[in-house]
């Protein structure tokens, strides 16, 4: 019975991660094919998805409130649970900026940024996947590493974006709207690597 408990947490980590790619796919969707009169419908969309995320969220917290004993300490599971909320969260901004600021199309780094933001995601899962194992997984560290990487070429990414805004003639409201398209898509790939990061302190204490 102890062991199904402490399976549950991870599980619930996983099933909440697996809610960021989907949402990740969403936001991949919408900027590959970018259509201003479906944006509305498709933010409903990743608000269910950030929505179903939220009770997996819940469902973990609730859980964490009846039990003392725990695989890894408590406030590792919270501090986990919150960061991937983050990925969700920051990954359905994006889409709402793109309404709120009346994108009408999307510019070439903005669909790498959302290719990007979904391999952050997918690496994300498949080192979440493996840190149930973390005691002893001999590729847990790897996908760690991987993800940093990732986190790193969103940083270039990013750089390059912002730069050819100002290199190029922009209207100043497309240069204001796409800063913060661009600021916030860099926050997807943060927020993911901000999980990883927890991940390796938590190897690190229980090692």
């Amino acid at each position: 019975m102890a062991h199904k408990r402490e399976n549950d947490y991870f599980e619930l980590l996983c099933r909440q991660v697996a809610h960021c790619t989907e949402a990740a796919g969403l936001l991949q969707a919408i900027l590959a094919d970018f259509d201003p009169a479906a944006l509305q419908d498709q933010l409903a969309s990743l608000h269910q998805v950030e929505h179903r995320a939220d009770l997996v969220k819940h469902e973990m917290m609730e859980k964490l409130l009846h039990e003392f004993i725990t695989p890894i300490e408590r406030e590792d599971i919270t501090a986990l649970a919150q960061e991937i909320d983050n990925v969700t969260d920051n990954i359905e901004e994006v889409a709402l900026r793109a309404y709120m600021y009346n994108i009408s199309a999307v510019l070439p780094q903005a669909v790498r940024f959302g290719e990007l933001i979904g391999r952050c995601c997918q690496a994300l899962e498949e080192a979440m996947e493996e840190f149930r194992h973390f005691r002893k997984s001999p590729t847990l560290y790897q996908k760690i590493v991987a993800l940093n990487e990732l986190e790193g070429e969103g940083d270039q990414l990013y750089t390059q974006a912002v730069r050819s805004l100002y290199t190029q003639a922009t209207e100043p409201a497309a240069l204001l709207a796409w800063s913060a398209l661009y600021d916030q898509m860099e926050s997807c790939c943060d927020a993911c690597e901000h999980v990883a990061d927890i991940v390796e302190t938590v190897v690190m204490k229980n090692s």
